[in-house]
């Protein structure tokens, strides 16, 4: 009798854990990304003499290096509590990726049901980027060398939202809505600091399109000192590059989008892309006109083995007459990228790109005209070219666990 009991208590135990590990879970992952690097006339951002070409390790050119932790627990009624823990790492130096925090790639929790939607809070990607993301250049071309210049219209991952809600609906006849606000955290004012967007996406089979808006607003209101490193309350500022570095001044920063995409076979798929971006002027800013950017772009994939991976594509940037500017900047830019796996968690990559700048800007004093200088992708970012041409191309090699 007692050995059946004892049988019987270990056997509830037993359905009892397994109950529990199906109801909650959490999961590591990460990606360690490494390679070397070449580019042409290699310079501070915010120079326009000098300039040499320069061989660099980089990290994170395919995919950025990180680790995390996600997992959910079963709610009941299809209801799930969702988390996110995101830390970037510099893989070639050992550093966090940001300063100031761990886990600021992503950090936050939320709840999701099918028939409700999900919503979330914390430091995470806004709608407009989650919704518009599956179309843009830097599905296949990577952001490093293939986001349209500087990431002007933030359709890479440079872009997360401090404080922030977002609400996805469930698809709903292949359409989906999403939108996010970020709080600014200003004392007497509920829009300085803030960022907030809405998107809607369509998928219907082989065809998908997205449409979205975002609006970032400055910390000072009124427009003023905004800069990479203070960014807004909300954390919200795009990435500054040698393309926006004279409108760091701007109260607010609109960015409206189209994406689109078509699959036309398990080994050919084609996405286009479509974006303006408004820079606005308060009081406090060093421009006086708005300044317009508006971009469109193609990209043509290719994976004819599992194991190979080839992605072309191009865009073109022109900014609006504006703050005494006759002859607009334009930017021309073509990427290319090639990956060959090794295994389902490493591969090899190679990307190349060159960028042909022309016309003028404002400087980073956010006042005097000079020349548009070329700066490829978001990757030089900091190092764009001094002249009106770029040359980048890379090799490295991935491995996700």
């Amino acid at each position: 009798m007692k050995k059946h009991l004892v049988v019987a208590m270990a056997a509830a135990g037993l359905a009892a854990t397994t109950t529990a590990q199906a109801q909650s879970s959490v999961t590591l992952y990460g990606v360690i990304d490494n390679g070397i690097v070449y580019q042409s006339s290699s310079t501070s951002r915010g120079s326009t003499t000098g300039g040499h070409s320069a061989v660099t390790m980089s990290n994170g050119a395919w995919a950025g290096s990180r680790f995390g932790l996600k997992g959910g627990e079963d709610l009941g009624g299809g209801t799930k509590a969702i988390f996110q823990l995101e830390a970037g790492v510099n893989s070639a130096n050992g550093q966090s990726q940001f300063t100031g925090g761990m886990f600021t790639r992503q950090e936050w929790v939320g709840l999701t049901n099918p028939a409700y939607g999900t919503l979330t809070a914390g430091r995470q990607y806004t709608s407009y980027y989650s919704l518009l993301s599956p179309y843009s250049p830097t599905t296949y071309l990577t952001g490093f060398f293939g986001a349209h210049p500087g990431d002007i219209d933030s359709l890479d991952t440079t872009i997360r939202a401090n404080n922030s809600l977002v609400y996805t609906s469930p698809k709903f006849y292949g359409f989906t809505v999403s939108g996010s606000y970020a709080l600014g955290g200003v004392a007497g004012s509920t829009n300085a600091g803030s960022t907030w967007s809405a998107a809607i996406q369509y998928l219907n089979g082989p065809f998908g399109i997205a449409a979205g808006f975002q609006r970032v607003n400055n910390s000072t209101p009124g427009g003023g000192a905004w800069g990479a490193a203070s960014t807004t309350n909300s954390g919200g500022q795009p990435g500054v590059s040698a393309i926006n570095n004279g409108y760091q001044t701007a109260q607010g920063q609109q960015r409206v989008a189209v994406t689109a995409g078509y699959k036309f076979s398990p080994a050919w798929d084609v996405s286009v892309s479509y974006s303006s971006v408004q820079y606005i002027p308060g009081v406090g800013s060093s421009f006086r006109s708005t300044a317009i950017f508006n971009t469109a772009g193609a990209a043509l994939h290719w994976k004819p083995t599992a194991s190979w991976d080839f992605a072309g594509g191009y865009s073109y940037t022109r900014a609006t007459q504006s703050n005494g500017i006759s002859s607009a900047a334009q930017y021309q830019q073509i990427s290319l990228t090639q990956y060959y796996s090794l295994s389902t968690r490493t591969g090899l990559y190679l990307g190349e790109a060159y960028q042909h700048a022309s016309g003028k800007t404002i400087g980073s004093n956010g006042v005097s005209i000079i020349n548009a200088t070329a700066s490829i992708g978001d990757g030089f970012n900091g190092s764009p070219s001094s002249t009106g041409s770029q040359v980048a191309a890379g090799v490295g090699i991935l491995h996700r666990f």
